[in-house]
């Protein structure tokens, strides 16, 4: 049996959590969450206990790949809705910057024109400074996606760094040429 599918989810104060026919809907302080689980697995709320318990029909493989998996992702709304997830990415490099305006984020990395991404609805992104950027959300899926396209517009180059990339993330140096 799945060590992560058999664990309840605690539901946290503020959260409620609703199931009906194959959709659990999550709402907390932060906002709302709606997702619709395959059929081979149950999802049911336990209110005097304040859990969510995630099970499986049988033992074959589908449902067994799909039990871990279904727990994790309503967990992770769970978590969005009540505290929210963020990512930080920096910009290393001699005239590279980011500036948010309206609904689109404006970077400056290098090319002979800006690069202008458009932001997805619910998440919202904000530059500190110039060389700082902070993309939060509840949906974590959402959160990890953009920050990905976000790094894929310039991914840090391994001989002087430069390029964008996660706040804290090493990045693997190379030597030159004239190295020896």
């Amino acid at each position: 049996m799945s060590r992560i599918g058999k664990k309840p989810i605690p539901i946290p104060d503020g959260v409620k959590v609703n199931v009906s026919q194959r959709e659990v809907a999550v709402e907390g302080k932060l906002g709302k969450l709606v997702w619709s689980h395959r059929p081979e697995v149950n999802v049911t709320v336990e209110p005097d206990k304040k859990q969510v318990v995630v099970s499986r029909k049988n033992d074959e493989r589908l449902p067994r790949a799909l039990h871990g998996l279904t727990r994790a992702l309503i967990r992770n709304m769970v978590e969005g809705v009540s505290t929210g997830y963020e990512k930080k990415l920096e910009i290393q490099g001699v005239g590279y910057l980011a500036a948010v305006q309206k609904d689109t984020l404006q970077l400056r990395v290098g090319f002979a024109n800006e690069v202008h991404k458009k932001i997805p609805a619910g998440l919202t992104v904000t530059c500190p400074d110039q060389t700082h950027i902070l993309i939060k959300g509840t949906d974590r899926q959402k959160v990890g996606q953009f920050a990905a396209e976000v790094r894929a517009v310039r991914k840090p180059e391994p001989y002087k760094g430069k390029g964008i990339r996660y706040d804290g993330e090493q990045v693997r140096r190379k030597a030159g040429k004239t190295a020896k």
